[in-house]
Order: structure tokens, then C-alpha cells, then sequence
């Protein structure tokens, strides 16, 4: 390996040229050129499937192009493995972690290059304290990694790949798991690696985020490059126009007020979980988005858990329709006509194995079993069909096992599921989480037509633009409790975050 480049140095560390990947018969990459500058952050952005995780994984060697060419300070190279980029500095920080929870923080950043006298692995407390002064990350050698928030064990993950000496490191969607504060600390880190010569190839969806911390962006679509350069010359919405491909005037559709007279639909009263929530009431009416807002662990989630029956409530009443509701479990809220799109859609919605269809039709089988006990594959077809459509679903089939679709097309499939049944009450907890621009403003339009028709939709979201481009009433919870409401028409940023920090108190 050449050795970390001084900051700032301008001479290309590796190039992607004429790099093209297929899966299947899906073009993932078609005739990519992408520079990296050495000492750099080089962001790749684009829409779910437009390439850039793809890119990435063929820079430090979890992918193989199927033609084009790889350079290396100049030199053709091929990487076969992960481990082939790591012996020549190229590592990659993956969405999903890959450490072991229940070892300190020191054994995992060693794991694999200890030192041994013999038989004996050699104290290496001495090796990690050079190692966090020498790029300034502060990390507890023995803390135990499991019981670290996910912001913590990032850090390790990085540490690890600097322990290994990599000069190049990919972080595929560094911050879709984080808070605004933790993520905040992530860049701040990034931005810490550059100025001591790291290279970091950072793929976001997370475009404000792109903004503040890289200092060359490459645009992808549909798996080919639209244009590359500094981060200085692009905007948001140049990157927004860049990315699918034409001006968004306005992402979020226009919202229309519930009819004066328009019945409640969720009236809850005085609702509390121990150790989670207390005394929170609520309406919400046909017709109306209301979202919940607030910090982390505020208490936002949980709610809606109870609602949906997921939890149990400690305390409090709730009404659907007028009527006495409670729900002791998502089976009996969906039969009174409740339905949720969870926070988590690879561990509490999907089954990623199963196809599209299957995933749309599951919580509704019973509509489609005969007498006999045998599922009419016909008829799951044509209501599958139905409602992706309605949804927007593209770039798949409803025979697409769930995993090949992008986030976009899953979480779609997500609402889907629900339009088959006709519910009441729509739960939706952080809607676009994981969800590119392009297919943002999609589910915008879903979210706003199932109000247009008539049902009663609450929203959970951390994102302040979703909150207010959404609501027609804003709710913030602090510590648990309920402490303010705004009307969605005129509330401010500032009045959301006053009320969340308990600033206005």
C-alpha cells in the first residue's frame, strides 16, 4: 500500500471506467466513469436502484464488474474479494454492521490481526490508544459493542478498517439509522478522516447531508453517471433535478382540509404505557393527516404500538368510529379496520424471500382461501395488481421476490398491503425512512390521496420537512408526554422544535 495522501492532495486515488454490471437481466451499472480524488469525500447519490451501492461494493471488492476497467493510483487492478481491496486499502462500512455484540470495542477493532508472542495474543491497549489519538475518535477499549448505540458501533467499524491501514473506506447510507444528533457526529467524523489524507467514498440519500460533508458528488441514474464534480457547484434542488431526471416544483402535494363537519374517527383519551408514555390524548378526524412529532424516545413509536395493538396499554381508553377499541393485538386491530406501516420494514413488514404478491395479500389471506382450504392464486393476482398499481409500484413485477425491489418499491408494497383491505385508520411510522427523493414525494401523493378518500391517517416522522409538509395538524410529544399541537397550515420549524426541546416552556 502507498500510505495515507496529505490532505487535500488532488492526484486521483481509483477510477471506475467503463464499468458495467448486470443481475439477472437487470443493468445495474452500464459504462460507469467515476473518479475518486485521494483526501477526498466523494459522495454518490441517486434514486433506490439507480447504482450507487452497486459502485461502491465493486470499489472495495464485494462485487466483480462484468466488464470495464478498475485503477488504482493509475494502475489496472481487479479485486475478487473484500479481502483482495483490503490488502491493497480498500474497506467497506456496510449498512447492516458486521461486528460481535457481545465483545469490547478493542477486541473487535483487532479481531483477526492480533498480535501473538507464540501462543499468546499480546496486549493491544497501547495499539488502540495510538490508534483513536491518531484520527480522533474517542471510544472505550473495553466497553462492550452490544450494548453501544448504533453511532458508537459505527465508530468501531471504522476503527477496525483504520486498524487494518485502509486508505479508501465506503460507507453505504452511514447515517439511515441514526439521529439528526448522531448523524451529525458521523460527519463531523468523515469530514476528521478526509483532513488526515483517508479517502471516503460516502453513499447517501441524504442530500442536505451530501451537501455539508462531501466535497465531490457523482449523480446516478437508472445506473449510468449524469454528471460528476465539486459539491460546491450543486444545490438541493440541482441534485433533486439531477437524480430523477426532471424539476420537482413542490415535494409535497397540495393538502386539502377535512370537511368541517367530518366525523372522528380515533379518539384516544388519557393513554399511557409504563415506562414509555402517559396521559396522551388525542383526535384525529376522516379525512385528516396529523403527525406526531418529536425526539428520539420521546414516546412517538410506542403510541402508535398501542394503537395497533402491537403493545399494551397500562392506562387510558380509546374509541374507533364512536365505538369502545381495544386492541390486544395487530390481528384484531386490523379486523377493525387499522392498519400500520411499521418503523423497521426489513424486520416487522417484509419477507424478503416471498413475492410481491405474497407480501400484499398475507394479512388478508382469508379473502382468498375457498372451502377447501386452498388459495385462489387467481384472485390474489388480480387485488395484488390492484393496489400496486395504486400505489405507484415501478421497475418490478408482483412476482419479484421482495428482495430485488429498491427501498422505494418495498415500502410502497408496504401500503399496498393495506389498500386491500380498506382501512379506517392508516398508522404510518417514519414513512420514508431508507426512501430516495424520487419515491419520497410517491408516497407523499399516497399518504395525502388516502386522506382525500376519506380516512383518518397519523403520522409518526423525524423528518421536520415531512411533519410540516404533511399535516394538517402537528403533534409533538417530550419525555413521554403530549406538550403541544400546531396547525399544520402555519407551524414553523422553530415552533416544532421549541416544543420537542421544551424550549418554549
Amino acid at each position: 500500500m502507498g500510505g495515507i495522501v496529505p490532505a487535500g492532495n488532488s492526484q486521483t486515488y481509483v477510477e471506475l471506467r467503463g464499468v458495467t454490471k448486470r443481475f439477472g437481466g437487470t443493468v445495474a451499472l452500464d459504462h460507469v466513469d467515476i473518479t475518486v480524488r485521494a483526501g477526498t469525500v466523494h459522495a454518490l447519490v441517486g434514486e433506490n436502484g439507480a447504482g450507487k451501492s452497486t459502485a461502491g461494493k465493486i470499489l472495495a471488492g464485494v462485487l466483480t464488474p462484468d466488464a470495464g476497467r478498475l485503477l488504482l493510483r493509475g494502475a489496472e487492478t481487479a479485486f475478487r474479494s473484500p479481502r483482495a481491496a483490503l490488502d491493497k486499502g480498500i474497506t467497506m462500512v456496510a449498512q447492516e454492521l458486521s461486528l460481535v455484540p457481545s465483545r469490547s470495542v478493542l477486541e473487535n477493532v483487532f479481531l483477526g490481526i492480533e498480535s501473538h508472542r507464540g501462543p499468546f495474543v499480546l496486549e493491544a491497549a497501547d495499539r488502540f490508544a495510538g490508534l483513536t489519538e491518531e484520527y480522533g475518535i474517542g471510544l472505550a477499549p473495553d466497553a462492550i459493542v452490544g450494548r453501544l448505540p448504533v453511532a458508537e458501533q459505527q465508530k468501531v467499524e471504522i476503527l477496525r478498517a483504520l486498524a487494518r491501514r485502509a486508505e479508501l473506506i465506503v460507507m453505504d447510507e452511514p447515517t439511515a439509522r441514526l439521529t439528526s444528533e448522531q448523524a451529525e457526529t458521523l460527519r463531523r467524523t468523515v469530514r476528521s478522516l478526509a483532513g488526515r489524507g483517508v479517502t471516503v467514498v460516502y453513499v447517501s440519500h441524504f442530500l442536505d447531508e451530501v451537501l455539508a460533508v462531501a466535497d465531490d458528488v457523482t449523480i446516478l441514474r437508472d445506473g449510468r453517471v449524469i454528471r460528476s464534480g465539486p459539491a460546491a457547484g450543486e444545490t438541493r434542488r440541482s441534485l433533486i433535478e439531477g437524480i430523477v431526471g426532471r424539476t420537482i416544483e413542490a415535494a409535497f402535494p397540495p393538502r386539502r382540509p377535512p370537511a368541517p363537519s367530518a366525523p372522528v374517527v380515533l379518539q384516544v383519551r388519557a393513554l399511557s404505557r409504563a415506562g414509555s408514555f402517559e396521559d396522551v390524548g388525542f383526535a384525529v378526524r376522516a379525512g385528516e393527516i396529523v403527525t406526531l412529532a418529536g425526539l428520539v424516545g420521546s414516546g412517538r413509536s410506542e403510541v402508535l404500538r398501542c394503537i395497533f395493538g402491537a403493545d399494551r396499554a397500562s392506562g387510558g381508553s380509546m374509541a374507533l368510529d364512536g365505538e369502545p377499541y381495544e386492541p390486544r393485538s395487530p390481528r384484531r386491530a386490523i379486523r377493525g379496520g387499522v392498519a400500520m406501516v411499521p418503523e423497521s420494514r426489513k424486520t416487522h413488514g417484509l419477507l424478503p424471500r416471498r413475492s410481491v404478491r405474497e407480501n400484499v395479500t398475507l394479512p388478508h389471506l382469508g379473502r382468498f382461501v375457498t372451502a377447501g382450504g386452498f388459495v385462489r392464486t387467481g384472485g390474489e393476482w388480480v387485488e395484488a395488481g390492484r393496489v400496486t398499481a395504486a400505489v405507484g409500484l415501478t421497475g418490478a413485477t408482483i412476482a419479484s421476490p421482495m428482495a430485488e425491489l429498491s427501498g422505494g418499491n418495498q415500502q410502497k408494497s408496504l401500503f399496498a398491503r393495506w389498500l386491500v383491505g380498506h382501512p379506517r385508520l392508516f398508522l404510518a411510522d417514519e414513512p420514508t425512512r431508507g426512501v430516495d427523493v424520487g419515491a419520497k414525494r410517491g408516497i407523499y401523493d399516497v399518504l395525502v390521496g388516502l386522506a382525500a378518500e376519506g380516512m383518518a391517517v397519523l403520522v409518526v416522522s423525524s423528518e421536520l420537512e415531512e411533519v410540516l409538509g404533511l399535516a394538517h395538524r402537528i403533534l409533538v410529544m417530550r419525555g413521554g408526554r403530549l406538550v403541544g399541537e400546531l396547525d399544520g397550515a402555519v407551524a414553523t420549524r422553530t415552533e416544532v422544535m421549541e416544543l420537542a426541546f421544551g424550549a418554549a416552556a
